[in-house]
């Protein structure tokens, strides 16, 4: 029988058969096998058991996928899930002129506004975003200070509502006192735990670190220690603008990858968000290592850190850190970025980029095939409606895909097998009441922001006063200053 199709997006059509989870047939599309190097073809799929399966096309459910391109599910190799409650939220302090203001007075006080409403409000509705518009794994880096303890769980359980694959991390920091940086290595290390234990599938974990210049020298080694012991990498923000080279000079004169290097950090499991002001030596030391880096190019505009010498590293995956999770428009910005500076930078540069932060996420799972479509491969993969005006083939995919593609085209979305996205809408949750939900507790969060002044932490010169392991969950830690 053949797939039923509609215009505003096909039903699965079942076709004999009787068993309670038949597999699924992708008929009639044109598949984008891999993106790196690029590989087109006119095939039908099929999935069974959470995976693409070879052979021909058996009995069960048939999606009409003509007029389509199905890709590989993109990964966002470093994101901010909790500033998705940032979006319009009101500034009424000084505009900041450096990086450092900008993390003083919005990022720092949004992180220590956050409860265990808003950290979950913010993962539903980033998440959200994010599986409309293709992204199927999030490498996420979080922070509430005052809500450390089991933060973690409430994220991975809040992506698992809407089935996305994540690896999560705390970030330690010595910004808000030791207390609070002990609390997070132990958040850590029980959600490793956790994940081991295989508490969430579709979840992994990792060390995270916020950056070499809000962290000492005991916490630097507390994470090392905790990642070399549990068979995780660390997840750190590096050489994101000056202020961090300035800081390992002027407290252990050397280049941050240098002290990161020295602490045990660097090895091919850890990930390096930015590293947009390392020099060449640096990003030797960076390369040798074997770290995966993520490229944010979008960010690193809106925040004018400067341009990362992209050319200069060798596991370059990208994320958003945090601005949305659509890899369209974040591997196009990165593409015409740096094809501004290189006129014969190729469009498959972008595409080769997404494939690396797939093998780094694929490496997490244990999954080597993730972020390929092919017999065995994790059945993690996108359709779009893209019927092209132009003929599509593998020599040219990467042309349609920096001059053509981009999220308003996703119909459907698999992960690990199923479809959670529909034509264009969830499957297993109400996007109207996330949504809704997100709106009434953003304008909570943001009268608690309003009530904070600029965070009082500054490179080298003080540290935080210790305001305890963890505050009250839904409010701010005892004695901390709100003005």
């Amino acid at each position: 029988m053949p797939a039923e199709r509609g215009a505003a997006g096909p039903e699965l059509a079942r076709d004999g058969g009787a068993e309670a989870d038949p597999p699924v047939v992708l008929a009639g599309g044109d598949v984008l096998a891999s993106l790196d190097p690029p590989a087109v073809e006119r095939t039908d799929l099929v999935i069974s058991g959470g995976r693409m399966v070879a052979g021909s096309a058996p009995a069960g459910r048939r999606l009409d996928c003509s007029g389509c391109l199905i890709v590989p599910g993109s990964v966002c190799a470093h994101t901010h899930l909790y500033s998705a409650l940032a979006r319009g939220m009101p500034f009424d302090l000084a505009p900041p002129d450096n990086f450092l203001q900008i993390l003083q007075r919005v990022w720092w006080r949004l992180d220590r506004a956050l409860d265990d409403n808003s950290i979950r409000a913010s993962a539903l509705a980033g998440g959200l975003s994010a599986l409309l518009a293709g992204t199927t794994t999030l490498v996420d880096h979080h922070s509430s200070p005052s809500a450390i303890d089991g933060c973690l769980d409430v994220i991975a359980e809040a992506l698992g509502e809407l089935g996305l694959r994540s690896v999560l991390c705390y970030e330690v920091t010595d910004r808000d006192g030791p207390g609070r940086a002990r609390a997070g290595v132990a958040e850590n290390r029980r959600f490793l735990q956790r994940t081991a234990a295989g508490a969430f599938p579709l979840t992994r974990g990792m060390v995270g670190a916020h950056a070499s210049f809000t962290l000492s020298e005991d916490s630097l080694a507390a994470c090392a220690d905790l990642a070399h012991t549990a068979g995780a990498g660390v997840h750190i923000h590096v050489a994101e603008d000056g202020t961090d080279g300035a800081d390992a000079q002027a407290r252990f004169r050397t280049g941050v990858a240098e002290r990161l290097a020295g602490a045990g950090v660097l090895n091919s499991r850890a990930l390096l968000a930015h590293c947009v002001r390392l020099g060449p030596e640096e990003a030797a030391i960076v390369n040798s290592s074997g770290a995966a880096v993520a490229h944010n190019c979008r960010s690193n505009l809106n925040n004018a850190v400067g341009r990362a010498r992209v050319r200069d590293l060798d596991r370059l995956s990208l994320g958003t850190d945090g601005i949305d999770a659509d890899m369209f428009a974040e591997s196009r910005a990165a593409f015409f970025r740096l094809r501004e500076d290189d006129v014969t930078a190729s469009p498959s540069w972008p595409m080769a980029r997404l494939a690396q932060g797939a093998r780094f996420a694929g490496t997490a799972f244990g999954e080597p095939s993730l972020g390929t479509i092919g017999p065995g491969a994790p059945a993690d993969l996108v359709v779009l409606r893209y019927d092209p005006p132009t003929p599509l083939s593998s020599a040219n995919a990467a042309g349609h895909w920096a001059f053509g593609l981009h999220a308003g085209l996703v119909r459907d979305v698999f992960i690990a097998g199923e479809r959670v996205v529909a034509d264009g809408e969830p499957t297993r949750v109400d996007a109207e009441r996330v949504l809704a939900e997100s709106r009434r507790v953003a304008a909570t969060l943001w009268q608690r922001v309003a009530d904070l002044g600029p965070h009082p932490f500054i490179p080298g010169v003080s540290r935080a006063p210790d305001g305890g392991v963890t505050a009250p969950r839904g409010g701010m830690a005892a004695g901390e200053s709100r003005g």
